[in-house]
Parts: C-alpha cells; structure tokens; sequence
C-alpha cells in the first residue's frame, strides 16, 4: 500500500528522512524532490559493464544547461533520503515527463534502507533546458510485509555525489 503525503509527513524524521524537507513540497502521496547543478556524461560511445566507464563534470548554470536528445546524463537530487520500514520509489513529475525528458531509464525502484542521494538517469527525446534545483521528481513509499534485510552496505549505500553505474564490481 502506497502512503499518503500526511503519512509521509508523519514518518519524517523518524522512520523517513528527507534532508532537507520543505512541507510545501509534500503532494498528496508523494513528496518533490529537486535536481542538484552537478551532471556526468560518460566519455565514450561504449560502455563496457565489465570496466569503470569514464565521466566527465558538467555544471548547470543559473540560467540553464541544453540537455542533448540522445545523450545520458547522470544527476542527483539535493536532498539526502533514508528510509526505514518503507519501500522508496522515485517518479518524475508529469510536468517534466510532457517536455519529452525522462527522469530515471530504470532506476525508479530503492531498497529499504536505502540512505543516501538519488542518482538520476536523464534522457530526453528533444533538446530541452533544465535549470539548477528544479522539482524534478518525486519519492513515494510503500508499505513492506514480512521479514526482511535492510540495504545497509551495498554499493551505492551512502553516496554523497553523482553515482555513475558500479555493476563492474559484480564481475570477478
């Protein structure tokens, strides 16, 4: 079962963090999150998921970045999110989706106990301008029934930045 925003907003600070928070920012099942100025582009045309693939920085200025049809930018958000209890789950916003960008590819689903930043996986299927701190998407939570593990020390646990893929590390 997915909570409510008045759930959500009970939870903060206990079994949900969300740092920082901004009540205005609490939808009625959902909560907005914004976009950090830092983006990574991979370097090369192929990517091997066997090997670290190289990223450049790329910083969106106050008055806009030109996203590139075709290209895969990593971001983040600026807020910091830990959950306990609670399944994550990350959307973009429909207002953002109608400019033809997309938010994460695939990366929509967290794991209980995640702690850390979200990285985000934008494409877009025309040229479009995003802007520092814009409320890109939103985190929602649903309920988890039965035991369960926390995530508490996988590879993305923790972050503070940009987060580029580390499937290599899954290979010998």
């Amino acid at each position: 079962m997915m909570l409510s925003g008045n759930e959500i907003a009970r939870h903060m600070g206990k079994e949900i963090v969300i740092e920082p928070y901004d009540p205005s920012r609490l939808n009625p099942n959902s909560y907005n999150l914004s976009l950090h100025r830092e983006l990574l582009v991979y370097e090369q045309d192929i990517l091997d998921m066997k090997r670290p693939n190289p990223t450049k920085s790329l910083i969106i200025p106050k008055e806009g970045l030109q996203l590139t049809p075709g290209v895969l930018y990593l971001g983040r958000t600026n807020e910091y999110t830990k959950t306990d209890g609670f399944v994550p789950m990350l959307e973009g916003r429909s207002s953002v989706g109608r400019l033809g960008m997309f938010i994460h590819v695939t990366a929509g689903f967290g794991d209980v106990g995640f702690a850390g930043y979200w990285t985000l996986e934008l494409f877009c299927v025309q040229p479009v301008i995003v802007y520092p701190d814009v409320e890109i998407c939103q985190i929602y939570y649903h309920d988890i029934h039965g035991d369960y593990t926390p995530y508490s020390s996988g590879k993305y646990q923790n972050n503070t930045g940009v987060q580029p893929s580390l499937l290599y590390r899954d290979f010998p």
